[in-house]
């Protein structure tokens, strides 16, 4: 095998490790960037190489940013007392399509899970706890995914901040077993707006 195939293959199998790419969608991607190298390969090369060198999780809510404050942290707008609180920053990215929350947010990094022993410390469930102390916050959103260890998190989230703060969970529209990204845009703007107590 020469130097070229060994160098593509070694892409293919990058690519493979993708969610949602295997190694037959990775071949076809990784042959699509190639027959249009200058259109899409080397534009996609720089912009991976900018981001690797600047992206980082902004330090107050855990979103995906290229500043130590994310610019929805940094949004004055936003500082309405609301926090919602997601798994994962796609979550988030998912509560921003609908453009129904108009407040900040707090990324916890996954779930309670006995099974694969990640506690509260594992999460950024102290630094929520901090951030209720001193941002003078009136509600925490729970919108996490309708699972059995999203609900476990909810429960612990709830019973940790009960009578600090009021405490609501999103409620219509987002079924047992569904995940935020997977909604459409409506299903997640009813559900945030007929939330209730935890």
């Amino acid at each position: 095998m020469t130097d070229g195939p060994k160098e593509i293959e070694i892409l293919i199998g990058m690519m493979a490790k993708l969610p949602g790419l295997g190694p037959r969608s990775a071949r076809r991607a990784v042959l699509h960037l190639i027959k249009k190298r200058s259109l899409l390969m080397a534009p996609l090369s720089e912009a991976m190489q900018r981001v690797a060198s600047r992206a980082r999780e902004c330090i107050n809510c855990g979103n995906i940013s290229t500043a130590d404050i994310c610019s929805i942290c940094s949004d004055e707008s936003r500082q309405n007392g609301e926090i919602c609180v997601v798994e994962d920053v796609v979550d988030l990215w998912a509560m921003e399509r609908a453009g129904a929350f108009k407040g900040r947010y707090h990324i916890l990094g996954g779930t309670l899970s006995a099974l694969d022993d990640i506690g509260p410390d594992e999460l950024r469930i102290p630094k929520l706890a901090e951030r209720i102390e001193t941002e003078q916050v009136t509600e925490v959103i729970l919108a996490l995914n309708a699972t059995v260890d999203g609900q476990t998190t909810a429960h612990y989230i709830a019973d940790l901040l009960e009578e600090r703060v009021r405490v609501t969970t999103l409620a219509q529209g987002v079924p047992i077993g569904g995940e935020l990204d997977y909604l459409d845009d409506g299903t997640i703007t009813a559900a945030l707006r007929a939330r209730k107590g935890a």
